[in-house]
């Protein structure tokens, strides 16, 4: 794999309170699978070691007016369990992006994200072909849901994808191991957050030192 930091962005899917954090409204649903894969601070790993070295850091929030105008008059699937439980609202608590991801001068906020996919109503993809990002390294929530489809989505557009499938979480461990094993092979490259952390290291030694090869 060819990483280079500053043509790499770690894009972070709804690190927010309703999901992440004890009294979220989704918090309950996602806990037992971000306690079994670590995802949080996994995650927090990630992206000081990746920031430091110059990779762009990207979040990727989620939020809706109080009455939820910007969806169907009558939604269902997925999205419905968002209205249902009143998450995501602007203003709220809820909606806020979690203290220990908070973000950075440097990093880039994108507006606009109304559904599943990080790309679809918003300028992701602008800004990162703005930033001449390459390679989108994925984390976040739900695991075979909105990280899946942000996946597929930057595969069909040409970005070389990793999913970092220790720093994602979902609503059950069957469909944690599914979608890392059987969905994720197909649109991206999987591993592990320190792996992802190795292969940024690993070139910058090589630049630094003019050699060839990982040390």
């Amino acid at each position: 794999m060819n990483l280079t930091p500053e043509k790499t962005a770690v894009v972070l899917i709804e690190f927010q309170n309703d999901f992440t954090s004890p009294g979220g409204s989704l918090h309950d649903a996602v806990k037992g699978v971000m306690q079994s894969t670590n995802m949080l601070a996994n995650t927090v790993n990630v992206v000081t070691k990746a920031r430091e070295m110059g990779a762009q850091i990207v979040h990727v929030p989620i939020s809706f007016t109080d009455g939820y105008h910007e969806l169907r008059r009558q939604p269902y699937g997925i999205l419905k369990g968002v209205v249902d439980s009143k998450s995501f609202r602007k203003g709220t608590w809820g909606v806020e992006i979690v203290d220990v991801l908070k973000p950075q001068a440097e990093d880039i906020i994108i507006e606009g994200k109304r559904g599943l996919d990080g790309f679809v109503s918003t300028n992701l993809d602008f800004i990162l072909r703005s930033r001449g990002i390459q390679t989108i390294a994925l984390a976040g929530f739900l695991t075979n849901c909105c990280v899946e489809s942000t996946m597929r989505t930057g595969y069909e557009l040409g970005y070389e994808v990793i999913t970092l499938t220790d720093c994602t979480a979902t609503l059950s461990e069957e469909e944690q191991k599914m979608a890392c094993e059987k969905d994720y092979p197909m649109f991206s490259q999987p591993m592990k957050g320190v792996d992802f952390i190795g292969e940024l290291e690993g070139k910058l030694v090589v630049e630094s030192t003019g050699g060839r090869g990982y040390n």
